[in-house]
């Protein structure tokens, strides 16, 4: 291979890496307060129907990587999920993470008591399929707590 085939391969796979995006990795805690934002102004905008059918699209606007929404009723129901649409409809309010802290029980009683909020518990990560420590975000929303996390 010539020296101006090597140079002229080098520059085009540098040019293509630079379209590229940016590496996966973990989302943060900025992005996961900026989709939430983003969540509440879209329900509020479109009504709770529409809303939540957009939070629970897989592959939408309201998923990347890591970090999903996923929208409670105060009483533990899920009304949206960004990871898996199997969990709408169901009542949680009794489920634990893995050291058997009833997240969603203290998620709904944060929710009851402040405007938004930072959690922490452990969940398994959809990216890396294993249990990690997570971050949520949330703001209440009405009736509802509007949520999206991380994994640290």
């Amino acid at each position: 291979m010539s020296i101006t085939v090597l140079r002229n391969s080098l520059f085009y796979l540098s040019l293509a890496a630079l379209s590229l995006p940016a590496a996966a990795g973990n989302a943060t805690k900025e992005e996961a307060v900026a989709m939430v934002q983003k969540g509440v102004a879209f329900i509020k905008a479109n009504g709770a129907e529409k809303g939540y059918a957009e939070i629970s699209k897989k592959g939408g606007q309201f998923s990347d990587r890591d970090l999903y929404l996923v929208v409670y009723g105060l009483d533990g129901t899920v009304l949206a999920h960004g990871a898996n649409q199997k969990m709408v409809g169901k009542n949680l309010i009794d489920f634990k993470d893995i050291d058997g802290k009833p997240f969603v029980k203290e998620r709904v009683e944060l929710a009851k008591a402040k405007a938004n909020f930072w959690q922490d518990y452990k969940f398994t990560n959809p990216e890396s399929r294993k249990v990690e420590p997570k971050q949520m975000y949330c703001e209440r929303l009405g009736e509802t707590a509007v949520c999206g996390g991380i994994y640290k």
